[in-house]
């Protein structure tokens, strides 16, 4: 079994990295474990269990900054802002369901280190847009900090970027400060009924060209929506496109009407309001679609560019079978298939070789 160390303390962080380095153990790096699953499995000697360096030390709504320890749960993160009326707009995903645990169990450093952002990211970014700074402990030993605490930060190097998506492999974050926005006044989602794949992500295209500012662009195909639990969309019948848009109220109105406008040309067209909105893209986000009955399947997150989105979602599906549907416009592959002993990773990898993609299991 493997030895598992438990820290406290920032303090008590360093000496674990600086026993580790003298005895030339790897680590591996946890706050919950809840996306151990996720990527490339780590070969570590012993576990570093940061669940001790959690809890909210800073947050000011009307600095538009939070600072928490890493292994925070976002459970905690996202109440504290909706009392608030803020959110962190990059819309982190929950994996818990995926991978059969509780929703909220993940951390906001798990979040940061895994890089992980929904549906709004074509609008606002990437999590590690909205990393500000954190404190860390090297792979050497040495304590060490970078970014800061404000909203505008240029000195140095900005190695949030780096830390953003390194999946714990450059330094054990002991505290992390990230940007929160205003929740929008109001959501709607758009929704075309019927279109094919291809028409749909060229819909969407539109979509997002369009000054309309979206905030999430997303198609199902028919036998994937029929497992929302939004009844306009698992009701419909059909393929769902979705689009949607935030902000004041009669500007949502007029970008609404407008999105309409510019759908009616590829099919019928209806609309979710705030609470069937938030729903439906909640489960996009977390990719809801693939869990449940699906708990048994391989699930894979598939990046290329959103033109290419259609035609590798074609060629999944004759190679391997199973479903797909679309995120980021086109840009974000859900692909979910049954379980085989090579996950179809070289099937995949071949897909998605020439358009210039990248996939994680």
């Amino acid at each position: 079994m493997t030895e598992i160390l438990k820290p406290d303390t920032a303090d008590q962080v360093l000496d674990a990295v600086k026993w580790a380095v003298s005895e030339a153990t790897p680590l591996d790096v946890r706050g919950t474990g809840t996306k151990a699953g996720f990527g490339r499995p780590v070969q570590a000697g012993r576990v570093l269990d940061l669940s001790n360096l959690a809890g909210i030390t800073e947050y000011d709504p009307g600095e538009l900054v939070l600072t928490a320890g890493p292994a925070t749960p976002m459970a905690e993160i996202e109440q504290a802002l909706a009392e608030a009326n803020q959110e962190l707009a990059f819309e982190p995903m929950d994996l818990g369901a995926l991978y059969g645990n509780g929703a909220g169990a993940g951390t906001l450093g798990g979040v940061i280190a895994a890089n992980l952002s929904g549906p709004r990211r074509i609008k606002a970014g990437a999590a590690r847009d909205h990393f500000l700074g954190f404190q860390a402990v090297s792979g050497r030993g040495e304590v060490f900090k970078s970014g800061g605490k404000v909203m505008k930060n240029v000195t140095g190097f900005d190695l949030s970027k780096l830390m953003a998506g390194s999946f714990g492999t450059l330094a054990v974050m002991t505290q992390v400060s990230v940007k929160v926005l205003p929740r929008p006044e109001k959501t709607r989602t758009v929704l075309l009924m019927g279109a094919d794949d291809t028409h749909a992500v060229a819909a969407l295209c539109d979509a997002l060209g369009s000054s309309h500012e979206v905030a999430g662009a997303a198609h199902l195909p028919a036998s994937v929506a029929q497992r929302s639990a939004v009844g306009y969309v698992s009701g419909a019948g059909t393929a769902v496109t979705a689009v949607r848009v935030e902000g004041p109220g009669p500007s949502v109105e007029h970008r609404c009407k407008s999105l309409r406008d510019l759908f009616a040309p590829f099919g019928a067209v209806e609309e979710l309001h705030s609470h069937n909105s938030a729903a439906f893209w909640r489960e996009i986000r977390d990719a809801a679609p693939f869990t449940g009955d699906w708990q048994d399947h391989q699930v894979w997150r598939v990046s290329v560019p959103p033109t290419a989105g259609p035609i590798v979602g074609q060629h999944l599906r004759a190679r391997l079978g199973g479903e797909v549907y679309y995120d980021w416009g086109g840009g974000l592959i859900w692909f979910a298939l049954d379980a085989r002993s090579d996950a179809g990773a070289a099937d995949i990898r071949r897909v998605i070789r020439d358009c210039g993609g990248h996939a994680t299991l």
